[in-house]
């Protein structure tokens, strides 16, 4: 059964940057589709970035939350977000999510069907 355990947030300046974890057991990214996600209490979670079996990515567009950049290491079965640029606004919990690999990766939290417990990312000078 599949399994994801995020990690990497912290507090962090504005302007600066993080790099976010999420492992993947039980399957591989070989079979795969992992979205990172983030929601600030209240709202609605939002897709920013996912990843496919193949390595193909999608990512948002930079709201002003920060810049996204999304990456997989197969060696380790992790995929990494790096966050650049963070605004206060950038302040939420990010979790990942994962699913049987289809054609394209998805910002649609509704098709994913495992979730990890979330790291909190709070921007603040």
């Amino acid at each position: 059964q599949l399994q994801l355990v995020e990690s990497g947030g912290g507090l962090v300046r504005p302007g600066g940057s993080l790099r976010l974890s999420c492992v993947a057991s039980g399957s591989t990214l070989d079979y795969l589709d992992i979205g990172w996600f983030r929601q600030v209490p209240g709202q609605e979670r939002e897709g920013v970035s996912c990843i496919d079996s193949r390595g193909s990515t999608v990512v948002s567009v930079d709201s002003g939350n920060g810049r996204f950049t999304i990456s997989g290491d197969n060696a380790k079965n992790t995929v990494y977000l790096r966050i650049d640029r963070l605004s206060p606004e950038g302040t939420a919990v990010y979790s990942c999510a994962g699913r049987p690999a289809e054609d394209l990766c998805s910002l649609g939290s509704s098709g994913y069907d495992r979730w990890g417990r979330g790291t909190r990312v709070a921007v603040s000078s």
